[in-house]
């Protein structure tokens, strides 16, 4: 049963250089330079490869969401909030009225990305 693997040009750089490995034309020091990683996280990569194959070199982040996004409501108080009191504010000093007025913590970079995607 073949399972079609999405991969990155990283990954599929990694698996061409595993295989390489695999083959015994390139030693793990050699695959840490080419790849530009240290030698450990080679034999990690080749670990995962001979445990799995392809698969194992795969993230196992890819397409899930960022731990780093931000709250769906959160955002979506932040817009209400600059819509109806702070429109032609810039994004810094909007960012000081919400802490201020709201308790809303976010970093400033944050409400400045929520104003340009909604082209405020």
């Amino acid at each position: 049963m073949d399972e079609l693997l999405t991969m990155s040009k990283r990954e599929l750089s990694r698996l061409e250089v595993m295989q390489r490995i695999k083959d015994k034309r390139l030693t793990q020091k050699e695959a840490a330079q080419l790849l530009g990683i240290i030698t450990r996280q080679v034999k990690r990569l080749w670990r995962l490869y001979r445990k799995k194959g392809a698969q194992g070199i795969v993230s196992g982040r890819q397409s899930k969401p960022s731990n780093n996004r931000l709250d769906v409501l959160m955002v979506q108080q932040v817009l209400d909030l600059i819509k109806e009191k702070y429109e032609d504010f810039g994004p810094t000093l909007a960012h000081e009225k919400l802490i201020e007025m709201h308790g809303l913590r976010l970093s400033k970079e944050s409400v400045r990305k929520i104003m340009i995607e909604e082209e405020l």
